[in-house]
């Protein structure tokens, strides 16, 4: 690592790029201001529930840090109205059958895949992410667009079960909407974790009061306009902006059911919240994933699998991967090949393909990841490439970083650190390796690469986390939208995608219609001989199998 601090660089070589540093992508082409005009801000705020003269906050953009947006915040009162609005909407929408539902996602999927520049420029002006990882995020909403557009008639159609007595009880287990949800979303991917969550709730026959992090309201408040294109009623999808811890508690109030994205901490208030009210929450919480590269594995493409696995989006995704375990006989050469596709990545933050790395979103994430990176230098691990902010390039901008060396009271080694640092740790033992990965108390992702699929998946099968990739760094299983995703113990409860991504979305009640006769004495059976007749039926349907 070269001697000279970020702020040594900043200071002693304003402007000038790190000698050693990561390679600048090609600069030019439009800027956040020509994406982003004060017009389309406008049109975007005024879909904010927001009444009165309410007060206003300003949103910087951090490829640069120049002021992108000034949004209207909503207060609790404007909470209690966006909930009135939505509850008058859902009767109506959910009185829809679900082909009518449905069509709209379907639409919504063709808007998105032809307009897609559009909310690439918001996404990119928002978080600061490279162009490719925004577009992971239009991949991702319009898998399950298509999937819950194709799939929600057969997730929520009626389903005959069995009854009391066979022939005699016909019981059928129907899927009610929950009425309105609560749905607080974060920064980090402003589209795929906004609206991807709300497709399902709508499909359903639910309205939503949505609460996304103000820093990137622009692309949900976007993604609004477009669903109420494809013919989502507009009362149906209620935004309101604010601070969290004021804003956060109030839409947890209102909702019949709570959908949340976040850190683990205000993961638990959420949960507290909505257990004190008896309303159920789905909660996708924070991580420190691993990455497993056995003895067997490919390493070239295990090196380029852990690019993609540390560094999308300057590191800021949960299922990202913060701690790289490697068996200790290619531990050498799968770090070189590593190290040097890590040192040759382009930074940069043009509208534009081309940066392979964009910049983290704020100030708060680059003193976490700046601390992280320089207390364990101190503390005796070792750079082995990046470890240093790039001012040159814009003020948020930190250089994918590879540290080895780093020891269990090392914050880096067990805090999540979201951003583009990742620890190595070498094993001896597949028993060894598997004990490291499930070694936190989080457990949302894993990767394990090997030559050995069979051995892959059973490798997989004892590591405790929502999804294992296996030869992949993330995108496999969150990408495969017809199974769940989701995370175990700090990592959150509940599960996005597939049936379950659906299906928190209703209550489930049973119709059972009895016939001919009651499940009470009757035809003058006096208790004991009903009692002696139910429990000789009860004998019968054993001996014939019935379940």
């Amino acid at each position: 690592m070269s001697d000279l601090s970020a702020d040594a660089v900043a200071t002693e070589h304003p402007g000038a790029a790190p000698a050693d540093g990561n390679p600048a992508a090609p600069g030019g082409g439009r800027t956040v201001g020509t994406a982003v005009p004060r017009s389309l801000v406008d049109r975007l705020a005024a879909g904010i529930t927001a009444t009165g003269v309410p007060s206003v906050v300003e949103t910087v953009a951090p490829l640069t840090g120049e002021r992108l947006a000034a949004l209207p915040q909503s207060t609790p009162a404007d909470v209690e109205v966006a909930f009135q609005l939505a509850r008058r909407a859902q009767a109506a929408w959910a009185a829809l059958p679900v082909r009518r539902r449905a069509g709209v996602l379907l639409r919504f999927h063709d808007l998105l895949l032809k307009r897609q520049d559009e909310v690439l420029d918001l996404v990119q002006a928002e978080t600061g992410k490279a162009r490719l990882h925004a577009f992971e995020e239009v991949l991702a909403v319009a898998m399950a667009a298509r999937h819950y557009g194709r799939a929600a008639q057969g997730y929520l159609k009626d389903r005959r079960r069995g009854g009391a007595l066979p022939v005699l009880t016909h019981a059928v287990e129907a899927r009610r909407p929950k009425g309105v949800i609560g749905h607080i979303s974060p920064w980090n991917y402003p589209l795929e974790l906004c609206v991807g969550d709300l497709l399902p709730a709508f499909v359903a026959g639910n309205a939503v009061v949505n609460k996304p992090d103000t820093q990137t309201a622009l692309t949900g408040l976007w993604a609004r306009e477009l669903l109420i294109e494809a013919g989502l009623p507009a009362d149906l999808w209620q935004v309101v902006i604010g601070d969290g811890p004021v804003i956060g508690p109030a839409v947890v109030e209102h909702a019949d059911y709570v959908s949340f994205t976040g850190s683990t901490r205000t993961g638990r208030e959420v949960a507290q919240r909505a257990a004190a009210r008896l309303v159920g929450a789905s909660l996708e919480l924070g991580g420190k994933n691993a990455m497993l590269v056995l003895s067997d594995a490919d390493l070239e493409a295990a090196a380029a699998g852990a690019v993609r696995a540390c560094f999308s989006s300057a590191g800021q995704l949960c299922i990202s991967i913060e701690r790289l375990l490697v068996h200790r006989s290619v531990a050498d050469r799968f770090l070189e090949l590593f190290v040097a596709r890590t040192r040759a990545l382009r930074l940069g933050g043009g509208l534009a393909y081309g940066a392979d790395m964009g910049s983290l979103v704020s100030v708060r994430q680059l003193d976490t990841t700046t601390r992280h990176v320089d207390e364990a230098v101190k503390a005796g691990a070792t750079v082995l490439t990046g470890g240093r902010a790039r001012p040159d390039l814009g003020p948020y901008f930190y250089e994918p970083t590879v540290l080895d060396g780093v020891t269990p009271e090392m914050a880096v080694c067990g805090e999540e650190t979201f951003g583009p640092v990742v620890s190595v740790y070498r094993f001896d033992t597949e028993e060894e390796a598997v004990a490291a990965a499930n070694s936190t108390p989080y457990g949302l992702n894993s990767s394990v690469w090997t030559r050995d699929l069979r051995r892959g998946r059973a490798v997989a099968a004892r590591l405790r986390t929502g999804t294992v990739n296996v030869n992949e760094a993330y995108a496999a299983a969150y990408g495969s939208v017809a199974a769940p995703m989701g995370g175990m113990g700090d990592s959150g409860l509940g599960r996005r995608h597939g049936a379950e991504g659906i299906l928190r979305f209703t209550e489930a009640q049973t119709v059972a219609t009895q016939r001919m006769m009651p499940i009470a004495p009757s035809f003058g059976l006096d208790d004991k001989q009903f009692a002696a007749v139910m429990t000789g039926g009860l004998r019968m349907l054993k001996a014939l199998r019935f379940k």
